[in-house]
């Protein structure tokens, strides 16, 4: 009888009828010596009988149901009911049945709360009772039922075939979710596990739960059971785990695409600073954490974490809301089912603590009808997620049939319509609730509430349980009309369905709704859909639920949020766009600085370093600049280093370049003065061709300095150190030679002497040809050794570029000054020996006090060279060769220079002769 059911009759010898039915349900006769007949009916039910000399009949029923009777010479009848045909069921808990072909199991959340009877330990326990019938809820429950009546009433999709239900109502209680969906799956009004006792049809499969926490014990059972079982709302990520929950699947998609939206939400409006509420179970801590771990990863900080349950005290809640309260934020992250979230809500508002906005994550379903006005006062401006929603066309007018009395019966309908109409059913004849308004006449029109009790613009987890009756629907009918479906023929009939084989190919079915686009499961039993992202709207009491935006993961990342916030109204605490930040944001100039013991969020601003800059908002560090640039005075920007170097358009230039200029024209005069009086006693007693010599090196001394002025080059670099010394050495050597003609003139001037042979000027120019050729040689090798290039020096100002000549190993450069050092101090001691030898012109006071300067002025050079970088160690040596250079020739030649010019007659003979003087005090 088709594949899924086989009848196999054996007669022989034995006397055995053997009949199979169903997976594992078999029919078993045995007829013979034995007398004995044996039927086996059911996954497991056996019925068997024997006849004969015994007398017993057995018999056993349903899955594992037994009834035994024995007859015969005892004349004892004896019979034992199975689990079955057990007595009365300790709890006595409604459900709602719709007969049908097929059956569909729904498990929803229909009352927003429980209470927990009072123990006496003399009764048995009874189960928590239901409290808050909640329309919205019930909305879930109506769409299942359209969904069953769409199909019922198709042509192309089961035709022939009658889905029917049954419903359960968990109350948020996962205890009553348990109980529920065993006693679904028994089909008893309570559970008796892993026995099918559905008598006229079979159950496929469950719908629900509502809730994840509700929907976690009942997975893992059901995946034992391998019991599909797909839920329209419970979005928990752990349930994407095949291994635990193998028959679990969903309409919505997990909670992993959620957790990035929320983060992206909170990123649009610059939110750094969250708390969070989470609901107390497993549920929302592995959420919350999860949450957690994705702001964070976006860079906000959560400021504090709190639970919430409906079963809290109000010492639990009001501590919670002291939290809320104390804290800075602006912005809280709210993970929870909305019945949860009621009494917080109320007493926040009671507190005043309403200047806060949310951000719901889809577990926390907006509904008109749950909350109090104050509630809806401290929600106002929310922001949540829900699942995009298809069309549900016809939903409307199937609502406008409800009724409580007529052909159909709905389900939990009286409730409804108290709650609507603000009415009660009487107990008796003209019998009334004190209380309510009037009584309930069942005759009342809903048509005019429809959209103020079911929210008809947003279906959400609505459309997802209608779509799930689909996704039962598409699979019985590939099971039932033979179709290819994972590469071969797949044919059974209604009676041979079992839920296993339901689950085998609702993994792999594609389906849809009646005007929806085709979809399938993916490999972890989830649907791949986006949110819509809602607000909360209160304006002059009235609740609006407001589509600003929408969250598809299946598009590029960068479009994945679309938010239009300009149709977002904040509550009455803020104007414009909350701000929700632990500090304010750095500017571009300064970086973070955490606080000790704070998280991240929490920082000072500190402004960076010099040479380093931050371009960025809320910057970690700064960045350092190259090597050729330097940061602005913001900190913002870097920006190419000044090039410095010692400029003939500065004013320091100015100066050094006119006192060149100056000396260098007084030392020309002094020699065009010499030259023109060299016939004249005084000039002729200072050695004339020294003193040329002296006055055209110090001329080129001062004019050298020249090269140390402007732009270096490769030829500036290369001549201005060399020509400096070459020509400073040869004024110090020639300062030398007149200090040694000087001792030479006075020591010889007996006629017999052997030092007169030495008053020529073959000492004179030796000396200096000798220094001369000593400092060139010296120049020579630095040349060839190391010579001087221009450079950019990056290292030395940090600020600057110090365009300068690199003057090679420096131990030529201290040779080089080391020996007009030794030169100086050479005729310094000759000089100071010298000083107190008669003469009317003798020049030995006059070089002691000209090298006393110049040596003054080169030590006090040499930690002012050292100490000071770029153009001022140029000045500074500048400086030094004018100084000295000065020095020299003040010295030496202006008290000529004023006999000469001021008091011509103490250069005549015939006043050297009647004036027999020592030294200059003539002068």
């Amino acid at each position: 009888m088709g594949s899924g059911r086989q009848q196999d009759t054996e007669m022989g010898s034995g006397g055995q009828q053997d009949t199979e039915m169903g997976s594992g349900g078999q029919q078993e006769t045995q007829m013979g010596s034995g007398g004995r007949e044996e039927t086996h009916m059911g996954s497991g039910g056996r019925q068997e009988t024997e006849v004969g000399s015994g007398g017993r009949q057995e018999t056993e029923v349903g899955s594992g149901g037994r009834q035994e009777t024995e007859v015969g010479s005892g004349g004892r009848q004896d019979t034992e009911m199975g689990p079955c045909e057990q007595q009365e069921a300790p709890w006595k808990i409604a459900s709602f049945y719709q007969p049908g072909d097929v059956l569909i199991g729904g498990l929803f959340v229909i009352h927003s709360g429980y209470d927990f009877p009072e123990l006496t330990f003399q009764d048995v326990p009874q189960p928590p009772s239901c409290k808050g019938f909640h329309v919205r809820y019930y909305r879930d429950v109506l769409g299942l039922m359209f969904a069953i009546d769409e199909i019922n009433k198709s042509r192309e999709l089961l035709p022939n075939i009658t889905l029917g239900f049954s419903l359960f109502d968990s109350c948020m209680s996962e205890l009553r979710a348990i109980w529920g969906a065993l006693s679904l799956v028994s089909g008893t009004g309570s559970p008796v596990p892993r026995y099918n006792c559905h008598k006229s049809s079979d159950m496929i499969g469950l719908i629900g739960e509502t809730m994840s926490a509700l929907s976690l014990p009942i997975a893992r059972v059901l995946g034992v059971l391998h019991y599909p079982q797909i839920s329209h709302s419970a979005s928990s990520s752990s349930l994407s785990d095949k291994v635990n929950f193998p028959s679990f699947l969903r309409t919505v998609s997990t909670n992993m695409f959620q957790n990035i939206a929320l983060s992206k939400i909170i990123n649009v409006f610059g939110w750094t600073w969250v708390g969070m509420l989470v609901v107390d179970n497993d549920v929302g801590e592995q959420g919350g954490q999860a949450i957690r771990n994705e702001l964070e990863k976006s860079g906000s900080c959560v400021a504090f974490i709190e639970k919430i349950h409906l079963s809290y005290s109000m010492r639990q809640i009001q501590r919670v809301v002291a939290v809320i309260k104390e804290s800075s934020v602006s912005v809280i992250v709210l993970h929870s089912p909305e019945a949860h979230v009621k009494a917080l809500l109320d007493t926040m508002y009671n507190e005043k603590v309403i200047g806060k906005i949310f951000i719901s994550s889809a577990s926390f379903t907006m509904t008109p009808g749950l909350f109090s006005k104050k509630a809806w006062r401290v929600l106002n401006g929310t922001i949540g997620l829900m699942p995009s929603t298809g069309s549900m066309s016809g939903f409307q007018e199937f609502l406008q049939h409800l009724q409580p009395s007529g052909d159909t019966k709905y389900p939990f309908i009286q409730m409804f319509w108290e709650i609507s109409f603000n009415c009660t059913w009487p107990i008796g004849k003209n019998d009334t609730v004190p209380g309510m308004a009037m009584s309930c006449s069942g005759k009342e029109d809903v048509k005019e509430l429809i959209h103020s009790l079911f929210e008809i613009n947003d279906l959400s987890y609505t459309y997802h349980a209608y779509l799930a009756v689909y996704a039962y629907a598409h699979t019985l009918h590939v099971l039932l009309t033979c179709q290819s479906e994972g590469g071969y023929h797949v044919c059974t009939n209604v009676s041979s369905i079992r839920p296993w084989k339901v689950l085998q190919y609702l993994k792999k079915t594609k389906f849809r709704a009646k005007d929806g686009p085709w979809v399938n499961f993916d490999s972890n039993g989830d649907l791949s859909s986006s949110y819509d992202i809602m607000t909360i709207q209160v304006l002059d009491g009235n609740f609006q639920l407001v589509k600003v935006g929408t969250f598809n993961p299946r598009t590029s990342q960068d479009n994945w949020v679309i938010l239009n916030t300009s149709s977002i109204i904040w509550n009455e605490n803020f104007s414009n766009v909350p701000r929700s930040v632990c500090s304010d944001s750095c500017q571009p100039g300064y970086r973070r600085l955490i606080r000790r013991g704070q998280p991240v969020c929490c920082f000072n601003c500190v402004s960076c370093s010099a040479g380093e800059i931050s371009n960025t908002t809320d910057a970690a560090e700064c960045m350092r600049c190259p090597t050729d640039q330097w940061s602005n005075e913001e900190r913002d920007q870097c920006v190419p280093k000044v090039v410095e170097f010692l400029s003939y358009q500065e004013p320091l230039g100015y100066i050094l370049v006119s006192n060149i200029i100056i000396f260098s024209i007084i030392t020309f005069s002094i020699l065009l003065l010499f030259i023109r009086y060299k016939e004249t006693p005084i000039v002729k007693a200072t050695n004339r061709e020294l003193s040329y010599v002296l006055l055209v090196s110090l001329m080129f001394c001062f004019l050298c300095c020249l090269l140390f002025i402007g732009r270096p080059s490769t030829f500036s670099c290369l001549l201005r150190q060399i020509c400096f010394s070459i020509v400073f050495s040869i004024s110090i050597s020639s300062v030398l030679a007149k200090t040694i003609m000087v001792i030479l003139a006075f020591k010889a001037t007996n006629p017999n002497s052997p030092l007169r042979k030495w008053l020529g000027p073959k000492i004179p120019r030796n000396v200096v040809g000798l220094c001369s050729v000593m400092q060139s040689g010296i120049c020579s090798a630095w040349l060839l050794v190391s010579p001087p290039f221009p450079r950019m020096n990056t290292e030395s100002v940090s600020h600057k570029v110090i365009f300068e000549c690199d003057e090679g190993q420096n131990i030529f450069f201290y040779m080089a000054m080391g020996f007009m050092g030794l030169l100086a101090m050479v005729s310094f001691v000759v000089a100071f020996l010298a000083r107190n030898l008669p003469g009317n012109f003798n020049e030995a006071k006059l070089i002691t006090f000209s090298m006393l300067v110049f040596s003054s002025v080169w030590v006090s050079f040499i930690p002012a060279y050292l100490s000071t970088r770029g153009k001022y160690t140029v000045a500074v040596q500048i400086f030094a060769i004018l100084a000295s250079s000065a020095g020299l020739l003040s010295c030496i030649f202006i008290p000529k220079c004023y006999i000469l010019l001021a008091r011509p007659e103490r250069s005549h003979r015939e006043y050297l002769s009647s004036h027999k003087r020592f030294g200059i005090e003539k002068l």
